[in-house]
């Protein structure tokens, strides 16, 4: 991911509603991040694929820091 996907990506996790990430199961909350990546910068199915591993790799952050919010 480029450092430009990576600010874009944290800083959509942060404007995120807390319970939808909570509440979400892991598969639906990473189409949906992917789903709000997608809809700011188009992805052609590599970068699709590097997003989505991304994102499943950084679930548990993900979910720790909204409940500390």
């Amino acid at each position: 991911m480029t450092p430009n996907m990576l600010r874009q990506f944290w800083s959509l996790v942060e404007t995120m509603q807390s319970n939808l990430i909570l509440t979400l199961d892991d598969t639906s909350l990473v189409n949906c991040i992917l789903e709000k990546i997608k809809e700011k910068e188009p992805l052609n199915p590599n970068q699709t694929d590097i997003v989505m591993d991304y994102i499943r790799n950084k679930l548990t952050l993900i979910r720790e820091l909204a409940q500390q919010r």
